[in-house]
């Protein structure tokens, strides 16, 4: 059987990237080119381009179109290239094009993956096919893909590393799995049909309305709170406002960003230092221990919850040296990507619609999330049931390989909770989904905490 499409820029919404026709089984799907007229200023024909846009538009939404990609300045051996990489799958060129062909600039190009004939109207030209074998072969010149890959990422690889230094990356790993016992968590006293959310939102914060959407969508009422800091009068103002909405809601969220532009070596420091000030803090403490709320934290809001020890311990706290901490990524340096994570345990309010073991493709996008602890205070987090998600592989399984644990954490640990479940930190963007967000990307990316918050209270 023929592997994957090709990487696919446009597939039609719900059409599986794995999906190939019966009859292509064998012989691959086709790849053809679309060009645009140029006139002599080597501006296209912008009737024409609209035409053929709105043309892949029509295929695109039928499910005629399996991958489509623009050319642009490398030209077609580069973007096939790019293609093929991601499902790591080959392609055949047409022996017919000549090899200046295959690098020559193609700006208002598109290349299109189908199995099924293109409308002549296109004026499309089939330039070869996909292949089982994950080579590229133009010319009559077979490359490997691993071969092509490497020499693409390889150059920059000393200024942007891609992979971690190996020695300074620890191989113990272990499943931190808990199984199913009862929770000694008892849902609040008082039922609330519509929780109120307060979303605090400081200089730098850059996922606030993504975090109040899917808090809304959960049935919940959530509000966005600007934290000025302009002036010294601003701060004030903003901390008492804080701590009033904190007193009148039953879920705080701290969401994701960059705080104070990412303060160098100690992220969300900025955040860290509002949750310390005594009137935040008292009502922080209210809601937990009096009020039965909630706390989430997601990526700068995890960092500022570790930093203030309400994960792992569930209260505030002045930092210890053998605390567990967020530190620089294995590359040093920003990730962004999909990654898969599990659920480890299923014993915080955050986690009640989940299933123990259930794998979830989230994103991440952070340059200092990289969970590290001793291995005694992992032993302990895991005993208690508070390391809540890993980094895993499809297949579930945790690994310190950058390609599944983006940011080398130590134990593959994504997430943690408080000792009573109620405050969960993590570092992957569970709010930032949608039902037409990474439709190309396989995986389930629905994580339901955000309904299991709002159903803790009704």
């Amino acid at each position: 059987d023929v592997p994957p499409t090709l990487v696919s820029f446009a597939l039609a919404p719900g059409k599986a990237s794995l999906a190939l026709s019966p009859e292509f089984k064998k012989s691959g799907s086709n790849v053809s080119l679309v060009e645009i007229p140029r006139d002599a200023d080597q501006l296209p024909d912008f009737e024409t381009l609209k035409q053929i846009a709105e043309q892949l538009h029509v295929l695109n939404k039928a499910g005629k179109l399996l991958s489509l990609h623009h050319v642009g300045q490398a030209g077609l051996a580069a973007a096939l290239a790019k293609m093929a990489f991601g499902n790591n799958i080959g392609f055949s060129g047409n022996p017919k094009f000549i090899p200046g062909e295959w690098i020559t600039e193609r700006y208002f190009s598109f290349l299109i993956e189908h199995t099924e004939e293109l409308p002549s109207s296109l004026g499309s030209t089939l330039i070869g096919q996909t292949t089982a074998k994950p080579t590229l072969i133009l010319n009559g010149e077979s490359h490997h893909l691993s071969d092509l890959q490497q020499a693409w990422t390889g150059t920059l690889e000393p200024i942007y590393p891609t992979q971690p230094d190996s020695s300074a990356s620890p191989s113990n790993l272990n499943d931190f799995a808990v199984q199913p016992s009862p929770s000694k968590i008892q849902n609040p006293k008082s039922k609330i049909s519509r929780p109120k959310v307060v979303i605090p939102s400081f200089p730098g914060t850059n996922s606030e309305y993504d975090s109040a959407k899917a808090f809304r969508q959960a049935g919940a009422d959530a509000d966005i709170l600007v934290f000025r800091n302009l002036t010294a009068k601003h701060i004030d103002e903003s901390i008492k406002a804080l701590a009033e909405q904190i007193s009148k809601s039953q879920i705080l969220m701290f969401p994701g960003g960059f705080s104070a532009g990412d303060e160098p070596d100690g992220s969300a420091k900025f955040i860290a230092t509002i949750i310390r000030n005594p009137r935040v803090s008292d009502a922080i403490m209210d809601l937990l221990k009096n009020r039965d709320g909630l706390i989430l934290g997601i990526c700068n809001g995890f960092q500022a919850l570790i930093k203030t020890g309400l994960v792992p311990y569930g209260e505030i706290r002045e930092p210890q040296p053998d605390a567990p901490t967020l530190v620089h990524n294995s590359i040093g340096r920003h990730i962004s990507c999909y990654t898969n994570t599990r659920i480890v345990s299923t014993l915080s309010p955050w986690l009640a619609k989940s299933v123990l073991g259930d794998i979830h493709s989230v994103p991440v996008s952070h340059g200092e999330g990289k969970f590290h602890a001793s291995a005694d205070v992992i032993a302990a987090l895991a005993a208690s049931g508070q390391i809540a998600t890993q980094y895993v592989d499809a297949t579930g399984s945790p690994s310190m390989d950058i390609a599944i644990n983006p940011n080398g954490s130590v134990g593959a640990i994504e997430g943690i909770t408080s000792p009573c479940g109620k405050v969960f930190g993590k570092m992957a963007h569970t709010e930032r989904a949608g039902t037409s967000v990474a439709i190309n990307i396989p995986g389930n990316k629905h994580q339901p905490i955000f309904e299991a918050g709002v159903a803790w209270f009704a």
